[in-house]
């Protein structure tokens, strides 16, 4: 019988918990909505934790799941031995099934054992497993099903078989299931000294939780214990396909045959390591942009780029000189989108953002190489490790390729050093870092969510609406009422409240019952359906259970919409007119404008934008109806719909079509806001501002209509202030020129320029002036030790003017030495200048500075042929002179 692929393994695991009434659960984001202690989610059981916890209810009580996980980073950070160990990796899918109070140890163990004897057909002999010492219930009922004898069932006596969420909570012994590869490889059975080894290989780990950790000293028992289990696909895969070793799997093997095309280069055992670092780091990068991170120097983006440059660097050692990565993402796309479409609908995004990094770095590490190389000048034996540590933490440079680089110029590094820096940098980043994930959600609002039903939302198709009050929430507390006064948050069973969300900010407005009047200033939403209106008591009392009117500020809502409208027409002519990769990264839709982040590496030129805006306007303008339809995010997909990346959407969305194109529509996309009826609503539109804010992401502003038309009109009005003021300058400058007894001809409408070329025309008069007064522009010329000096003293004119001067007394004398001094206003500047044949025996900074300083300046500067200084000295300045002329 045929191999089966990774892609099957996979299958064949979730189809089989499906069988036994387990609900297939798509895996969650890598980025986690529900822990902001985790960077990334590293295990199947992160998307359900609340669930384990109590705080959150689902509509089913097993799970199955293959959880896409990152262990690049913080506690869980297996980044240096990938590529280098048969079972290491940043990025890998943690298959699992779940009970959640539902069965416990004995279905638990028996639906594993069944899974991988019957289904995975794994030899019986080869199976070991592992409990608690504690655990003798667990113990028996692996005999029980097994028929295994005691020395094949393994008591552990550490905590490597006890489960803990944290130092209180959910906790409990676990089981874990070990293959024996053969004694081909070395390693001892779990619970020896040996048990590192490659032989025997934990597959699944079976955790059983059973007890609450109340403090450090007491646990009781769940009522409800529940059961979470882990085994890694890749790790099953190569077992299934005959090897212990990941890398050895088809799906690697895809992967490593196309790096090996592109690179033309065969892996063989010295350079396999890196093969597998590019494999592997590929799969890690992908995903992650695949859910809108992109590389940065913080938080998630500095993981992701350290794992880009970790396998450029490999790719570089491999002898490329130019990206792949972008060009092997393919062949995962292919291997993986079928299970992962976020893959296929990000593939522009990911592949320009791999180009773009991987180009960035490759002349960083040239950099890097150059740096080196003089450093390694200035040392005998040893290079220091700052030099070393700046390398790597500045341009990315990685430590072994630096001391590979020594290796072979005999040198060696100060790792002690290097290894203080490093110590000090991650400490540094911890304490930097604060979790960067959402926000956690008060525990109150899961209690309040457990007491009631989903809030219905009615903005849809209304702005007023009639209501009953649930719940009121003071003082992070359970409230009966609400006095005048009082500030506190209202959940009622129905509203037409839009909660802030997609960028849109909430609708504001009033809750009234009777004379009594709740002032609505914020709408949040809890779980994605539980709304919450914060505000305060303006006039009377708001009690439990009143019959309430809901009212939204009507013009506020319209002009939002509006604005959410134009957002989505906006972000298809973004792609239209710079490139599919073009993917919103955030947004604000505010009543009095719209703010756009989108992935794009560049500033956008003014062709581009009134390209951007006429294409908008267009759709404005053909008064197109606005389609709004309930779907499944599959078939909106297939329709043509943008999903934003990271989002998670439930089973029905809401798919947005505006702007008729004959059988299609210029925009689709997934989108729970509120939206005009018709495009004509927007009105007139224009991206007023843009700007980077992180790497590879732009920001455009925008206004429409009444917003739109006062920007327009203010704008007039500083040009017309602006041009009232440049006619002023340029009547004042004609004027003076007209004094000096110049003339000048006007040939050019702009008044910058004109302003400019009068201000460049006036100077020169200035100049011709003082030069033709012989009381303000005394010149001497002398012949000192043969050699041809000429001394020119001008009053009333800037040092600015000095290098003129000079050139045209060089000119003039066409050997010989010339300086000049000029002052005005108090300043006097000085400058040397001497002919390039005289150049080897004279040198003008040294006259310079010896003027310079009786003049009462800091020392002169500039080249042999010529130099300058200044001072405050005017008085000082035959002083000056006679000093120079001494020297030459």
């Amino acid at each position: 019988m045929a191999q089966k692929t990774l892609n099957e393994i996979r299958n064949t695991f979730l189809k089989y918990f499906e069988k036994n009434d387990h609900t297939i659960v798509e895996s969650s984001n890598l980025v986690p909505n529900n822990d902001p202690t985790l960077m990334f989610a590293n295990s199947g059981m992160v998307q359900f934790k609340n669930v384990f916890t109590g705080l959150e209810k689902r509509d089913y009580k097993r799970a199955t799941t293959s959880q896409k996980c990152v262990r690049a980073g913080g506690k869980h950070n297996d980044l240096e031995n990938v590529g280098y160990t048969p079972r290491h990796h940043t990025f890998f899918e943690m298959l699992g099934n779940f009970s959640f109070g539902d069965y416990f140890k004995e279905k638990a163990i028996y639906l594993a054992w069944n899974l991988i004897t019957k289904d995975f057909g794994l030899d019986k002999n080869r199976l070991y497993f592992t409990v608690f010492n504690e655990d003798d219930e667990a113990f028996n009922l692996w005999k029980k099903i097994t028929g295994f004898s005691d020395d094949r069932i393994i008591k552990i006596h550490t905590s490597d078989n006890f489960w803990s969420m944290g130092e209180t909570g959910p906790c409990g012994p676990c089981s874990e299931i070990f293959y024996d590869h053969g004694d081909h490889l070395k390693g001892g059975l779990p619970g020896t000294k040996d048990q590192d080894g490659d032989r025997y290989i934990e597959i699944w780990n079976l955790v059983f939780m059973q007890f609450e950790q109340v403090t450090k000293d007491k646990r009781i028992n769940l009522p409800k214990p529940s059961v979470d289990t882990g085994m890694g696909l890749e790790r099953i895969a190569a077992l299934l396909q005959g090897t212990h070793d990941n890398y050895e799997t088809d799906h690697f093997k895809k992967i490593i045959s196309s790096i090996s095309e592109e690179l033309k280069v065969k892996p063989d055992k010295n350079n396999l390591s890196s093969f597998r670092v590019i494999a592997d780091h590929l799969r890690a990068s992908s995903f992650l942009l695949a859910e809108g991170v992109l590389p940065s120097n913080e938080g998630r983006g500095y993981v992701l780029r350290r794992i880009m440059r970790r396998g450029m660097r490999h790719s570089h050692l491999l002898g490329s000189k130019k990206p792949i990565f972008f060009n092997i993402f393919k062949t995962l796309m292919d291997e993986m989108s079928g299970n992962y479409p976020e893959l296929k609908r990000a593939n522009s995004l990911i592949k320009e953002t791999l180009r773009m990094e991987e180009e960035k770095f490759l002349v960083l590490l040239d950099r890097g190489i150059k740096i080196l190389e003089e450093e390694i000048k200035k040392v005998d034996k040893k290079l220091s490790g700052e030099v070393a540590f700046k390398l790597y933490d500045t341009y990315g440079f990685p430590l072994d390729l630096t001391e590979d680089i020594l290796k072979n110029k005999s040198l060696t590094l100060d790792h002690k050093k290097f290894d203080s820096l490093m110590k000090q940098s991650k400490e540094l980043a911890k304490k930097n870092w604060k979790g960067s994930g959402d926000k956690s959600i008060e525990e109150i609002w899961f209690t309040i969510k457990d007491k009631t039903e989903p809030t219905e939302f009615l903005g849809y198709e209304t702005n007023t609406s009639e209501g009953v009050i649930k719940f009121i929430i003071k003082d992070n507390k359970e409230a009966n009422s609400l006095s005048e006064g009082e500030e506190g948050y209202i959940v009622l069973n129905q509203t037409p409240f839009y909660g802030e969300s997609g960028g849109q900010l909430s609708d504001t407005g009033t809750i009234k019952c009777g004379d009594n009047n709740f002032v609505v200033s914020d709408v949040q939403k809890k779980f994605g359906d539980l709304f919450i209106h914060f505000g305060k008591i303006k006039k009377g009392k708001l009690n439990i259970n009143d019959s309430v009117e809901l009212n939204i500020d009507f013009e506020r809502r319209k002009s939002i919409r509006a604005y959410h409208s134009a957002t989505h027409l906006l972000h298809e002519s973004l792609r239209r007119t710079l490139g599919k990769h073009v993917m919103q990264k955030g947004s604000l839709v505010a009543p009095d404008r719209l703010r756009f982040d989108f992935s794009h590496m560049k500033s956008i030129s003014e062709s581009e934008l009134d390209k951007i805006n006429n294409i908008v306007n267009q759709i404005v303008d053909n008064k197109s109806e606005v389609i709004t339809r309930l779907m499944t995010p599959k078939q909106g997909m297939e329709h043509g719909a943008l999903a934003l990346f990271g989002e998670k959407y439930g089973e029905e969305v809401r798919v947005v079509f505006m702007g008729e194109e004959g059988n299609k529509y210029f925009s689709t996309e997934l989108c729970g806001g509120t939206h005009v009826r018709n495009t004509s609503e927007i009105g007139k539109f224009k991206v007023v501002s843009q700007s980077a804010i992180a790497a590879g992401v732009r920001r455009v502003e925008a206004l429409r209509d009444i917003q739109l038309d006062k920007y327009l009109q203010e704008k007039e009005k500083n040009i017309n202030l602006s041009t009232q003021k440049d006619e002023e300058n340029i009547n004042n400058l004609l004027n003076k020129i007209k004094k000096l007894g110049g003339e000048v001809k006007i040939t050019s409408d702009d008044k910058k320029l004109v302003i400019k070329e009068l201000t460049r025309k006036l100077d020169q008069l200035n100049i011709k002036t003082v030069l033709e007064d012989k009381s303000k522009n005394i010149v001497q010329d002398f012949e000192i030790n043969k050699v041809k000096v000429r001394f020119q003293k001008v009053s009333n004119l800037s040092p600015k003017d000095l290098r003129k001067l000079v050139d045209e007394g060089k000119n003039f004398l066409q050997k010989g030495i010339v300086v000049v001094s000029a002052h005005k206003d108090n300043k006097v500047g000085l400058a040397v200048g001497i002919t390039e044949n005289l150049t080897n025996k004279y040198d003008a900074v040294k006259l310079a500075k010896v003027g310079s300083e009786i003049i009462g300046g800091k020392g002169g500067g500039g080249r042999k042929d010529f130099a300058q200084s200044g001072g405050n000295l005017v008085n000082k300045i035959d002083d000056a002179f006679n000093e120079i002329k001494g020297l030459i």
